[in-house]
């Protein structure tokens, strides 16, 4: 019928079951690749790895989703799908090693190789909008504004690759002279010499680094911190950006110790940018502003609840959303919605009350009502709450050219 979620989710209509299956309360953090699933009326085979709230039926081994195949896309809206019944099989296998980082075409005179990757460090740009069609989400940083400071300040444009690297750790090495900057969440930073002299050094200015020389990443007060190097990590491109997209795996794998990534060349006359007031440390309740809708009036008092209480950010978060823990959210209807289009900021809301704010890496659809949507200039403050902190939604009135 149409394709949406995730890359290569499709959703299958007809034949099946001619009933109504109920999504789960409270969606699964994980689905395993190639589940054989059922929501509404629906069918579908989840493409990768992901969070899901449909029902599991079964597992295929069918590829659903291949950027390195002609038409990425095994099935397409209009194609006609069969499954057929095959006897149990379990193979358990060693997991595949990650893929060496490859260039993308440009000089490897200058390189960075990360000698510590911490919690979870990615490569990110300003994403691959464009692409729901294809159910490809935009991805990108989550802290959009922190990567644009980050390359202002070693004269990159806006939107080269950097690093995104959480709750510090991260270690990267230089490979010729480079020039870096660390944005985000006021991290502390060290530089070490292939002579073992260690010296603390300012974020948010650019950084001069030898040959051999080791910049530390410490976390902050925030979550998130962005590493720019003047030139741009010059990973390849997959869809037009060199963003890492962890719900569909597109991009760059997560970054391991040893990894080595390319630097590309400067371009000429780009100038270093000066630096500028970081923004302050998350407070202790962080405001999000949001608009209301499309579907307040699925809950009791329609989102005046979501405003009425704070919220904390769970353990399970990730790129795609800060999963939230509090008062549960009442619904005033019962059934189940239609998959419906969803944004970065959308506030989605499962059986169990317990919202769901999309990030970056969020999914094309879903079927979860969304009871607001955080306003784009919130977002970066969202990117920097760890989980166990706390936050809190207040209502703001859309332009008047938005409202119906």
């Amino acid at each position: 019928m149409f394709g949406g979620f995730a890359p290569g989710f499709m959703y299958l209509s007809g034949g099946v079951l001619g009933v109504d299956v109920p999504r789960r309360a409270t969606p699964r953090t994980a689905v395993p690749a190639g589940s054989v699933a059922v929501a509404g009326r629906y069918s579908a085979v989840y493409p990768g790895v992901s969070p899901g709230g449909w029902q599991l039926i079964g597992r295929a081994d069918a590829r659903m989703w291949d950027p390195a195949r002609a038409a990425p896309a095994l099935v397409r809206p209009g194609d006609r799908v069969r499954f057929r019944a095959v006897r149990d099989v379990a193979t358990v296998t060693a997991p595949p090693p990650a893929a060496p980082v490859a260039s993308g075409g440009g000089s490897a005179a200058s390189a960075v190789v990360v000698r510590s990757a911490g919690p979870q460090t990615t490569v990110q740009d300003l994403g691959r909008p464009g692409l729901a069609d294809l159910g490809v989400t935009a991805s990108g940083a989550l802290d959009r504004g922190a990567l644009r400071r980050a390359n202002r300040l070693v004269g990159n444009d806006a939107g080269a690759a950097t690093f995104e690297t959480v709750l510090g750790g991260l270690v990267i090495e230089a490979v010729g002279p480079l020039v870096v900057a660390v944005t985000g969440a006021g991290a502390t930073l060290t530089r070490t010499t292939p002579d073992g002299d260690a010296v603390a050094v300012p974020t948010d200015a650019p950084l001069a680094l030898a040959t051999g020389d080791r910049l530390a990443v410490a976390a902050g007060p925030g979550f998130r911190n962005y590493v720019a190097v003047r030139g741009g990590l010059d990973v390849p491109a997959v869809l037009g950006s060199r963003a890492t997209d962890v719900l569909s795996g597109t991009g760059p794998a997560p970054l391991a110790a040893g990894a080595r990534l390319p630097v590309a060349a400067a371009r000429p006359g780009l100038a270093v940018g000066f630096p500028e007031p970081p923004p302050p440390p998350p407070p202790e309740v962080t405001v999000l502003r949001y608009v209301a809708g499309p579907r307040d009036a699925w809950f009791d008092a329609g989102t005046s609840g979501l405003a009425g209480r704070d919220w904390t950010v769970a353990p399970e978060s990730n790129r795609i959303g800060l999963r939230l823990a509090g008062r549960p959210l009442r619904r005033a209807r019962a059934g189940e919605l239609p998959s419906e289009g969803t944004v970065a900021g959308a506030i989605q809301v499962p059986p169990s009350g317990q919202p769901v704010l999309f990030l970056a890496d969020h999914p094309v659809t879903g079927g979860y009502p969304v009871a607001g949507v955080v306003v784009s200039a919130d977002l970066g403050k969202a990117a920097q709450l760890a989980p166990g902190a706390r936050l809190r939604f207040t209502e703001i009135q859309p332009p008047l050219s938005l409202r119906s």
